[in-house]
């Protein structure tokens, strides 16, 4: 098991926080997502023979956010 914080651009609400953790929890191979919309990180626990960072940061684009 693997522990990655991303750096996500544009979370500022609740709405937010609920739409990167479901792409993320989405994801097989993701055990654990914390988002902290203050510093705008995203701490993920993950498999990494299921799944890369690569996945994880289209997962998050793909729901309109940068990743730093």
């Amino acid at each position: 098991m693997k522990t990655e914080t991303l750096d996500v651009k544009g979370m500022t609400c609740g709405h937010c926080k609920m739409s990167v953790e479901g792409a993320l929890n989405g994801l097989e191979g993701v055990t654990a997502v914390e988002v902290d919309l203050n510093s705008g990180q995203v701490e993920v626990s993950y498999d990494e023979a299921k799944v890369s960072l690569e996945n994880m940061k289209e997962a998050v684009e793909d729901q309109g956010y940068d990743i730093a």
